[in-house]
């Protein structure tokens, strides 16, 4: 097959050459955009991260493509159904960082409740140990919300029960048996919402959890919490998140992840309100935000690898694994 991999870096094209030894690889440091479109459209089989934009655009400029393996759990950058329609396989990685990204996620955590970062800004000013406007607040004893309780979710209700948490979940298809394994409560949304003092997201990008966090329930969330999310930006409205910490409703955001946050990933210009939206998050002093690094350890980065190249293996011998398909 000829394969080729976007969003390369460092050795990772040596790697993809030596794994896939017998097909012609081609690797690129660049994005798979509409706009930024390979010389050679004789693939058969691309590979992309998050980065990358594979929409229907993308897929006719590859007349033999047969293969779109995502090196993400997350697929929501591919276009599924003109995949389907033109019978292109796609694959994810479907568990590579559950405990990675959860423990980013008391990382951002930790950071806004020790108040880490202003510490540390505060010392390099001054260069003196000055305690004042320092004051953070305990993990222990406090309401932790959960809202998804998969793979990541999971792991994230463990490491808040190591901090003597007590945790409220929510989720669409609730886990009974690891609720009570672990020992939390699924309870509505809006409860959860109205009873956390730190909430935390944890639910893939669909259709049905695009701003599940929204104008109309923003209002539930009990006054003065922390908002954290490492899922995907879409599952919170923006407009409705900036409302919630200038009213202060939420007390601070620790945000891995934006909406509509390709344009800062790949440095272009955008002048439309989402971007503006997004500018006023940046800067805001009470939100933390760090460039959707949630899962960028090495050993996640390796099993992603690792799995990549099991995935394409496996379309090659005919046996296709981890195959995501569109949503009836």
């Amino acid at each position: 097959m000829k394969i080729a991999f976007f969003n390369i870096r460092g050795d990772e094209d040596e790697f993809y050459k030596n794994a896939l030894q017998g097909n012609e690889v081609d690797c690129f440091t660049t994005s798979l955009l509409p706009e930024n479109l390979p010389q050679s459209s004789d693939y058969d089989a691309i590979s992309v991260f998050t980065d990358s934009k594979v929409d229907s655009t993308v897929i006719d400029a590859f007349p033999n493509l047969k293969l779109i393996a995502a090196r993400s759990t997350g697929f929501d950058h591919i276009d599924l159904a003109k995949s389907a329609e033109k019978n292109i396989t796609v694959v994810n990685v479907p568990v590579y960082g559950e405990n990675t990204v959860a423990e980013f996620a008391f990382a951002l955590l930790l950071a806004i409740t020790k108040k880490t970062v202003q510490a540390n800004i505060s010392v390099r000013i001054t260069e003196k140990f000055n305690r004042e406007g320092l004051t953070g607040l305990d993990l222990n004893g406090k309401t932790f919300g959960v809202i998804g309780t998969g793979h990541i979710g999971a792991h994230a209700v463990k490491i808040a029960k190591g901090f003597g948490m007590n945790v409220l979940a929510f989720d669409a298809f609730p886990n009974q048996e690891l609720s009570g394994e672990i020992g939390f409560s699924y309870v509505p949304l809006e409860e959860l919402l109205s009873k956390s003092d730190f909430i935390s997201l944890h639910v893939p990008f669909l259709p049905a959890t695009k701003h599940l966090i929204n104008q109309k329930n923003i209002s539930f969330i009990k006054r003065g919490a922390v908002l954290i999310n490492t899922s995907r930006g879409e599952i919170v409205e923006t407009a409705a998140l900036v409302n919630g910490l200038e009213t202060g409703i939420i007390a601070a955001a620790g945000l891995d992840v934006l909406e509509n946050e390709l344009t800062l990933r790949i440095g272009t210009e955008s002048e439309t309100e989402e971007a503006r939206l997004n500018d006023k998050l940046i800067e805001m002093s009470n939100v933390l935000v760090t460039p959707h690094v949630a899962s960028n350890t090495k050993e996640a980065m390796d099993r992603i690898r690792q799995t990549t190249v099991d995935n394409i293996k496996a379309f090659i011998n005919s046996a296709p694994v981890n195959v995501v398909k569109p949503k009836d």
